[in-house]
């Protein structure tokens, strides 16, 4: 037994690549499928544009929430997917990731009655002061569906106390949106935009609070960044968040050191394909590059994607920003991370959410059944 009517939900930039594929693995069972864009992130550089560069329709049904604090986008968010759910009536929701999107249609179709997948469960920081961490944990305990993407995140969950039924182990869908749309990125070769060469460049994000929040933290950040633009270009395409930062903060940016406005996903993928290391504290990113075989340091305390230290080409360098220039020229010096791309990282994650939604229904809904 199928589940008639699934909703796949989209709010922020992390979301999209995760949910193409498995929108259209389960489009191509012939499954009837709403894609809900909750509008978290709603700037047309930020959203729009990755509908485009994916292969997606325009969403079912865009809610437009905004920003605003946790609280309000999160209760926002809440009442605009009830709204929708009430008029299609899923049986199964599937959301990604660990937005406050996430979280909150999780609980809205939990409480409607409606199953919920979570694609990308079991992920764990172990850093409380994340909101990120928070989203991630409530999502697992209101899901029926744990779609994990390695398998330190099975044993997160069931350490939890997570129902071994529950959970799946089907792969990184984020890799499969890189493996399919690689070609083409290079192709575009949005580096020479930029007056830059492969392999010859660094690319470099920041939009954690924890790292653009404070001003005296990003000031260090940015001539940490200045330090590396000294031993190679340094492009910077910068959230909106850190952009408001730094104006806010009237701060400096260094010579040599490239921002640019967000860039679309193809573009966006084929600069961090071609540079010879990136520093970010994204936590996407350190799976894309983890599969590219770019080395990746990461400028965070914490991670909660352990396997691109264990197996793949992630360094976690933590929060001083004095130890990136050094790091990126062990980096330059060959000395680098090589790592290796994980288990079930191969382009086919979405083809097995899609077996699990068809097989896996019926015992979901029997062990479900008092």
């Amino acid at each position: 037994m199928k589940p008639q009517r699934i909703s796949c939900v989209v709010g922020a930039r992390p979301n999209f690549m995760k949910v193409a594929p498995v929108y259209l693995a389960l489009r191509d069972r012939g499954l009837q499928v709403r894609l809900v864009h909750t509008g978290q992130h709603y700037d047309a550089k930020m959203s729009a544009v990755f509908f485009d560069d994916l292969g997606m329709p325009r969403p079912d049904a865009f809610l437009g929430v905004g920003s605003g604090s946790h609280a309000a986008q999160t209760a926002k968010i809440m009442t605009l997917f009830e709204q929708d759910c009430l008029q299609f009536q899923p049986e199964l929701v599937l959301v990604a990731g660990d937005v406050n999107s996430t979280i909150a249609c999780a609980l809205v179709a939990s409480k409607l009655g409606a199953a919920v997948g979570h694609i990308e469960a079991g992920l764990r920081s172990g850093d409380w002061a994340m909101p990120e961490e928070i989203n991630r944990v409530l999502t697992d305990h209101a899901s029926d569906l744990l779609l994990t993407p390695s398998p330190d995140a099975d044993v997160n969950l069931a350490a939890d106390g997570i129902a071994p039924w529950r959970i799946h182990f089907v792969g990184n869908c984020m890799i499969d949106s890189l493996r399919k749309h690689l070609a083409r990125a290079l192709e575009i070769g949005a580096w020479r935009e930029h007056g830059l060469q492969p392999k010859e460049y660094a690319v470099a994000t920041l939009h954690r609070p924890s790292n653009v929040d404070d001003p005296a933290q990003l000031a260090a950040l940015l001539a940490g960044l200045g330090e590396v633009s000294a031993q190679l270009p340094v492009v910077f395409p910068v959230h909106p968040r850190t952009s408001a930062r730094i104006a806010a903060s009237g701060l400096a940016v260094p010579p040599g050191l490239q921002l640019v406005e967000p860039l679309g996903y193809l573009q966006f993928l084929g600069i961090m394909a071609q540079a010879a290391v990136v520093a970010t504290d994204s936590g996407g990113m350190q799976e894309e590059t983890t599969a590219l075989g770019v080395p990746c340091l990461t400028l965070r305390a914490n991670t909660e994607r352990p396997i691109t230290i264990t197996e793949g080409t992630n360094t976690l360098l933590g929060t001083d920003p004095a130890l990136l220039g050094p790091a990126v020229a062990e980096v330059l010096a060959g000395r680098g991370k090589g790592g290796r791309v994980p288990d079930r990282w191969d382009g086919r994650a979405a083809q097995r959410i899609a077996d699990v939604v068809c097989a896996g229904f019926e015992t979901l809904l029997e062990r479900s059944t008092p």
